[in-house]
């Protein structure tokens, strides 16, 4: 396995120990899953923790952190002066563009992407254990399906780790639910699951289903559970997980939504995009928009159907259609 990487001030913490300067008490190392939306979360919340000064440590593969900088939106993470992106390598892979005609949506064609991530463990430590050295506390903040790559963590004393969900608090309750056994451990108010809800059955390939069973097993030594919610919408999920979870030394907490975009009023400077502009022409809360994100990929008859439906419901709309990103999305 390839081991070398390249890092902006990978030895930032050491080399200020050795000029005399005070080295930082607390250093946050963000390890994302390599899927854009999990490094652009991350990644905003990134900029919220380095606004208090205290120096992170952005961890992906070279690709993806290329990718995560030039899809970012609002701010600028080169001008941010304590993001540090460090570059790890990770084998080839094979990288198949998305089958649109799949009967599962769930973007399988990224699963070799997936299947290389343990190799980011070797020099994710080797980073861990520099950091531990020269700072007074390492915190990693990790995705969920990150955990096996962040294990060494639990043996460096003055590190510690907490798990990220990228995903609604509601989702991650209602996938903890079904895979209880008939006997809960924890009752549940039927207004908590008064309308139907679809089950999660067929969501996800069984090779996915496999990966974050895997993941799972690393999960439980973590110091707690981050959630991109907040406990105005979700906050009863939010409690209803630390339930379920019934570790009382573990705590959960709501620090959503992301957005880094600040809604002033103001017209913004520079040239502004022709749907923008036409955004701008248009009353409050008067246009649809419409977007299946990153990976999902559609058959023309379901583009057609989508598309008359979108034109006779006779609403304005805006509506975003890409091809699916492959694994390797910048190579």
């Amino acid at each position: 396995m390839a081991s070398s990487h390249r890092s902006c001030n990978h030895h930032l913490n050491r080399r200020d120990a050795k000029n005399g300067l005070t080295p930082p008490q607390v250093a946050v190392v963000m390890v994302p899953l390599p899927a854009q939306g999990h490094l652009n979360q991350l990644l905003h919340l990134s900029r919220l923790i380095a606004a208090y000064d205290i120096p992170i440590h952005f961890v992906s593969t070279a690709t993806h952190n290329r990718q995560a900088k030039l899809r970012l939106h609002g701010w600028n993470p080169v001008a941010a002066a304590n993001i540090h992106f460090h570059d790890f390598s990770i084998p080839e892979f094979q990288s198949p563009t998305a089958n649109p005609n799949a009967a599962n949506k769930f973007p399988s064609h990224l699963q070799p992407l997936f299947n290389t991530i343990s190799h980011l463990r070797q020099p994710l430590a080797a980073l861990l254990q520099t950091l531990s050295n020269t700072t007074h506390r390492v915190v990693v903040v990790h995705d969920s399906l990150m955990s096996s790559v962040v294990q060494d963590v639990f043996s460096i004393a003055n590190a510690e780790s907490y798990i990220f969900h990228s995903v609604s608090a509601f989702s991650v309750f209602l996938y903890f639910w079904e895979g209880l056994e008939q006997e809960k451990p924890c009752p549940v108010d039927q207004e908590d699951l008064e309308k139907p809800v679809p089950s999660l059955d067929d969501c996800f390939t069984p090779e996915f289903m496999e990966f974050i069973v895997s993941e799972q097993k690393y999960m439980g030594s973590c110091s707690g559970y981050l959630y991109n919610a907040c406990r105005v919408v979700e906050g009863r999920y939010v409690d209803l997980i630390e339930k379920l979870t019934g570790n009382e030394n573990q705590k959960h907490w709501a620090i959503g939504p992301f957005n880094p975009l600040e809604l002033t009023g103001k017209k913004p400077d520079g040239p502004r995009h022709e749907c923008l502009k036409w955004l701008d022409k248009q009353e409050p809360k008067s246009v649809l928009f419409a977007s299946f994100g990153t990976t999902t990929s559609l058959p023309d008859e379901q583009i057609k159907e989508l598309a008359t439906g979108l034109e006779e419901s006779e609403v304005k709309f805006i509506w975003v259609l890409r091809d699916a990103d492959r694994g390797d999305y910048c190579r």
